[in-house]
């Protein structure tokens, strides 16, 4: 195939090469194997590729392949519910088309285009709606169990500021942050796993929410440390290889003094 192809051509090459993989005449053994179950990590994976390619920097050849196996999962389900007899791609695509039109009735109806506060209130009303019709009751109600446990925190307490149960502000979240902080500290001495992981989930919990008042993503501002981390210790390793000496062969002491090395050269460098 030669030149760019349009959307419609690309989609349908695509569908095709699924309907091939998953033919039970000729097909891809391991796909044919596949089910919802089994595919459901995968799509979860490649969606943080999607997120971790975005945040590494702008490298549009990475991020158009990221996102190409992201749709390749999508597809993949929507395979497998044709299969079922259920629905096919063109429905998924008809049913999200549909959705967005009815939450934007200012920009496909005839209501006025409103402030961004405005819109993402009237977003809200809608989708409370919708959970409404599908009779999921609650102010929590509709929130994925499958998010990742920080974000799904910061979710679960956003919905809830939504009725007014929420930390006047930051402050007072960092007062229960060191509440929490405390009651960890008194559970320590026991050592009792379940106490122990019952305090740290709440010191979490109140970190989530104080990344949200804060108008942070308390994944991004995660994963940013965890990449802080990476970039420091490997840091570390280089420092102390120049010196013949392997990280466990060179004790915490050098290790510590080569960390606080490494932070310095990285502050000099601001």
């Amino acid at each position: 195939m030669t030149g760019t192809p349009s959307p419609e051509a690309a989609l349908t090459e695509l569908l095709v090469i699924m309907a091939r993989l998953r033919d039970p005449d000729g097909g891809c053994p391991w796909d044919l194997e596949q089910d919802f179950a089994s595919i459901a990590p995968y799509t979860v994976e490649e969606a943080y590729e999607v997120a971790d390619a975005i945040r590494r920097g702008p490298d549009p050849a990475v991020l158009l392949d990221e996102l190409g196996d992201l749709l390749f999962q999508v597809v993949y389900h929507a395979r497998m519910a044709q299969e079922a007899g259920w629905f096919g791609f063109a429905e998924v695509a008809r049913a999200i088309s549909t959705k967005m039109v009815r939450r934007h009735p200012h920009v496909f109806g005839e209501a006025s285009a409103r402030d961004a506060e405005a819109q993402t209130r009237a977003w809200e009303t809608q989708k409370a709606a919708e959970r409404a019709a599908r009779a999921e009751t609650g102010t929590l109600a509709g929130v994925p169990s499958g998010l990742p446990a920080l974000s799904r925190a910061a979710k679960l307490t956003r919905r809830a500021a939504r009725v007014g149960f929420d930390w006047p502000d930051a402050a007072a979240v960092l007062d229960k942050l060191e509440e929490e902080a405390s009651e960890l500290r008194a559970e320590l001495p026991r050592a009792e796993p379940a106490r122990l992981a019952d305090e740290v989930g709440d010191l979490l919990f109140v970190l989530a929410n104080l990344a949200r008042k804060l108008e942070l993503d308390p994944e991004a501002c995660l994963a940013g440390a965890n990449a802080k981390f990476e970039r420091r210790f490997g840091a570390v390793e280089a420092r102390l290889a120049a010196r013949g000496l392997a990280p466990a062969d060179a004790g915490l002491e050098a290790m510590e003094d080569e960390w606080q090395a490494v932070k310095s050269a990285e502050a000099d460098r601001r």
